[in-house]
């Protein structure tokens, strides 16, 4: 894949990108919004430096690390990705409250519509805003929407300093055990 220049990054701001999703998903995914390297090359957590991928990965949930342009083979293994706010920001924060409030009744609608067992929403600051609970931490939450568990993640940002890869994989192969899915790599660790 050829790295968008910088005028094709700023040409990405505003844009929305189709979900990864289908129906009975065991884990839908659930980022805060796309980057402006996702809005140009069309992948879900498209930065070098995100750890979506890697997490994901080295948490079992993958049998190798996908590539962002492969984000469809997240299907055959029951998983997608959507995200809070649908449109591309160099910075989440550029995001407004009232975005984030609004993609949670979106999102509300389509876990109702789509029916996955999770929702897994990477970034503990937004799941705050746009579910209204300010106590929300990491891990499993007490709501449910219909039959959809909820769990938080951490961000997978780069800029994410807080969490090292390990530490974020860990809590992903928490969430993936909870939902009772084998470790997918053939050797059932990274």
């Amino acid at each position: 894949m050829t790295r968008p220049t910088p005028e094709e990054l700023e040409a990405a701001r505003d844009r929305t990108l189709d979900d990864v999703l289908a129906g009975g998903l065991r884990v839908l995914f659930c980022g805060i919004n796309p980057g402006l390297m996702s809005g140009a090359t069309g992948h879900h957590f498209a930065r070098p430096g995100n750890r979506f991928w890697p997490a994901l990965h080295a948490s079992g949930f993958t049998p190798r690390q996908l590539a962002p342009a492969e984000q469809r083979e997240l299907l055959g293994h029951g998983l997608g990705i959507t995200n809070v706010a649908a449109r591309t920001t160099a910075r989440a924060d550029e995001l407004t409250d009232e975005e984030l409030r609004e993609g949670g009744r979106v999102l509300r609608d389509k876990v109702e519509r789509y029916e996955p067992r999770w929702l897994a929403v990477v970034g503990v600051t937004a799941y705050r805003v746009a579910f209204g609970d300010r106590r929300a931490k990491i891990g499993r939450q007490e709501p449910v929407i219909g039959g959809t568990h909820i769990w938080v993640l951490p961000n997978p940002s780069g800029l994410n300093a807080h969490w090292t890869l390990p530490a974020m994989a860990e809590e992903f192969a928490r969430l993936r055990e909870a939902a009772g899915l084998p470790d997918a790599r053939p050797d059932g660790r990274g």
